[in-house]
């Protein structure tokens, strides 16, 4: 693995983020957005909403100390009109999620880490567990990681039941509709004839 390369693109998503030359640009996606819009008309564009999303997620900001952020980047980019923080939450709040976007950005194979956890549901009290041997019961998130990345790539959600073996041909397929994969990766759980098949039937 060419660790230099992966340091140069991580480093290049925030340039990205922050490249205030896109910004620059946000009175003419503003207007196409509003051409032939009935009623009120959009004040931020849909880029620099992503944009704001992001700055939120990253620093854990409150709508209320957003808005302050857009006052910020309003003087520094006079181009960029301020928000006001309920119409930025409504704006947040209604943006398409694609979480898988950064595998369509690239046509190269890529290798997966595959491991679960389990996340409690719900608890008996111990007395209705001593009286009854209620157990006690959890729902598992599988999950499938870029290894180069380290973001997470595809998601399975089960009973605490289902062993991991199992969920391991919903994470692969899930990750093959976006990006072909070409190693996986995982401890134990996984070490399964089944598994070791249904890989080696896909050439991973």
């Amino acid at each position: 693995m060419d660790w230099k390369e992966t340091d140069q693109r991580l480093i290049r998503r925030g340039e990205l983020i922050l490249d205030t030359e896109s910004l620059k640009k946000h009175g003419k996606e503003l207007k196409k957005m509003n051409e032939g819009r009935p009623g009120p008309k959009f004040k931020l564009a849909n880029s620099y909403v992503e944009l704001l999303a992001a700055v939120r997620y990253l620093y854990q900001m409150p709508y209320r100390q957003l808005e302050g952020f857009t006052r910020t980047l309003h003087r520094l980019v006079p181009d960029l009109p301020q928000g006001d923080y309920s119409g930025l939450m409504i704006r947040i709040l209604s943006l398409p999620v694609d979480p898988y976007r950064g595998l369509k950005e690239t046509s190269d194979p890529v290798s997966i880490a595959v491991d679960s956890t389990g996340i409690k549901a719900q608890k008996a009290g111990g007395w209705i567990e001593r009286k009854h041997g209620k157990k006690k019961r959890y729902v598992k998130l599988h999950f499938a990681v870029n290894t180069e990345t380290h973001e997470v790539v595809a998601m399975e959600i089960s009973t605490d039941d289902v062993h991991d073996v199992k969920a391991l041909p919903g994470l692969v397929e899930g990750v093959e509709g976006n990006v072909r994969v070409a190693r996986v990766y995982g401890d134990w759980a996984y070490d399964s004839g089944d598994v070791y098949e249904f890989l080696g039937n896909r050439g991973i």
